[in-house]
């Protein structure tokens, strides 16, 4: 079976079977905070391509014009819903879509915003753009949150040069378990 055909199977599985799940989600971001109830963020995907990626919106309304797009663990732009959906990673659910529309896959190196270019050499930027960027990836499986930019890359770069369909199950099986035991990450 091919990468792409396993993506698309499983991702509208994941989206029947997660359909209740992803309404109530939706349902309390909009009673916490209004709506929208999702984010689209410009990330970079395959051959430097970008795209927009979807999740369920853990901000404020506006929370890119009045920070960075990075944040930090109590960043008073986290609505009460949001970090709850944050920390089950609920709000990474939407990128269910992103799969399907194959702007991603369920695995490979999770997908940047352009201004990350600059953290990598051009040899390594273009190795992680050579795949399709991943709802998950080897450093989500390995270390959740809790990497450095350093361990983050290596594993990045392992996933790519190793990558095969064994490999993607053992990932997903890796993040399902570190998000089953996750409770106040």
């Amino acid at each position: 079976m091919s990468k792409r055909l396993f993506d698309i199977l499983v991702a509208l599985l994941a989206l029947l079977l997660l359909a209740p799940l992803l309404l109530g989600t939706a349902l309390a971001v909009a009673i916490d905070s209004g709506w929208p109830v999702l984010f689209r963020q410009t990330r970079v995907g395959r051959g430097g391509r970008e795209f927009g990626m979807f999740k369920f919106r853990s901000m404020v309304k506006n929370a890119a014009a009045t920070g960075p797009y990075f944040t930090a663990r109590d960043d008073p732009r986290i609505t009460r819903v949001g970090r709850f959906i944050r920390r089950t990673s609920l709000d990474e659910l939407p990128q269910l879509f992103n799969v399907l529309k194959g702007d991603m896959s369920l695995v490979g190196p999770r997908p940047d915003v352009p201004a990350q270019r600059s953290l990598y050499t051009e040899a390594d930027w273009a190795q992680r753009c050579s795949l399709r960027p991943g709802l998950t990836g080897l450093a989500q499986a390995l270390y959740r949150s809790d990497s450095t930019e350093a361990q983050r890359l290596e594993a990045d770069l392992r996933y790519v040069r190793e990558h095969n369909l064994r490999m993607d199950l053992r990932i997903l099986l890796m993040t399902v378990r570190r998000l089953g035991g996750q409770g106040s990450n």
